[in-house]
């Protein structure tokens, strides 16, 4: 008998395995043949939200066990994932300058935004206003993580790339039986596929589309990330990511002709110089109403867990989630209400 099945192999599946495994214990992870929106995903970390000033909760002890848990994957796979790299949030007026300094001053943010104005000019970019800094940022190849973890995972012979059958799961009081697999526990990490499965199905899990670009512009000289009407983010040899749209709607992972618009608005608006589209994509991100987790255990069999919600913060939220369910099963470490699934459980 092994410890886990973790179904879903994203950003969450990913995180509570490695998580698993650094604790020594047996798995095995279903690729579930599922089209993950973590491949489609910026990969950024940030502990603001730069829309409103505001922290993200429990920023600080995220990125604390963000580098722990990326450094660690970087030397078992003997290649770089995460890439530390200030993220520049341009203002459009001298009031958001005003309003930047003064969230500067309060407790949750003062150590994240920088109180001096980034007054460095980029070619292709115009600034009258110049920037705010944000610390303790960066972003994560995703794509490339998955890839190469995928290749552990087969090497390991961890990695089943069948499609998970839920009907196929038996479920006991002490264990869980799949086909010819016993386990002690089964987490469901499967993003917006969480929508076929029986045991969570009812959750209010909203998946929201999200489309981005990588474009060519060799005429613009950027070497960090910027936040402007869109994200910009350099990937070397003068490509760049570009990002991203949000529609509540949609639920597929086809890109759009009404996404490609809005981007190439977007960008025209944040940019003045010339650039071409190598690459558009799309994903579902999993998110939440609420914008929280999904974290828990089922409610009638103690032995079926779920990771799932992470949103558009998954390279940030999914060390700390994983850790966070690992530690309740196996530790009963209590699970923070406002991540809890129990959060949706009708009032008798």
């Amino acid at each position: 008998m092994i410890d886990y099945i973790i179904v879903g192999s994203g950003l969450a599946g990913i995180a509570f395995a490695e998580t698993a495994l650094q604790n020594q214990k047996q798995i095995v992870i279903f690729d579930n043949n599922q089209i993950s929106a973590s491949r489609v995903a910026g990969g950024l970390y940030n502990p603001v939200v730069l829309k409103r000033f505001a922290a993200v909760m429990d920023a600080q002890l995220q990125l604390s066990l963000l580098d722990e848990f990326y450094e660690s994957i970087q030397l078992k796979l003997s290649h770089k994932f995460d890439f530390k790299k200030p993220i520049l949030r341009k203002f459009f007026s001298a009031e958001e300058q005003n309003n930047w300094f003064v969230a500067a001053d309060k407790a949750g943010l003062s150590s994240f935004l920088s109180t001096e104005l980034w007054t460095e000019k980029f070619k292709g970019i115009d600034s009258p206003y110049h920037y705010g800094e944000v610390n303790g940022t960066g972003y994560v190849d995703v794509a490339s993580l998955l890839d190469h973890y995928k290749v552990y995972l087969q090497n390991q012979n961890l990695l089943n790339a069948g499609t998970f059958d839920y009907h196929a799961l038996k479920v006991h009081e002490e264990f869980v039986r799949y086909k010819n697999i016993e386990a002690r526990h089964i987490v469901f990490a499967e993003g917006f596929a969480m929508h076929q499965n029986p045991f969570f199905n009812g959750l209010p899990l909203d998946g929201t589309k999200g489309e981005l670009f990588v474009i060519k512009a060799p005429d613009l000289d950027l070497d960090v990330i910027v936040n402007c009407s869109v994200f910009i983010l350099p990937m070397g040899n003068h490509l760049y990511k570009v990002g991203a749209t949000y529609n509540w709607t949609d639920k597929t992972d086809v890109p759009t002709e009404e996404g490609r618009k809005e981007l190439l608005e977007r960008i025209r608006e944040s940019i003045t110089c010339d650039f071409e589209i190598v690459e558009h994509i799309a994903g579902v991100r999993p998110t939440v109403k609420d914008r929280k987790p999904l974290v828990g255990t089922h409610a009638q069999w103690k032995n079926i867990h779920i990771l799932n919600g992470l949103g558009t913060r998954g390279v940030m939220l999914g060390p700390a989630m994983a850790k966070t369910l690992f530690e309740y099963i196996e530790y009963n470490t209590p699970i923070p209400r406002e991540i809890n699934i129990t959060r949706f459980d009708k009032k008798k």
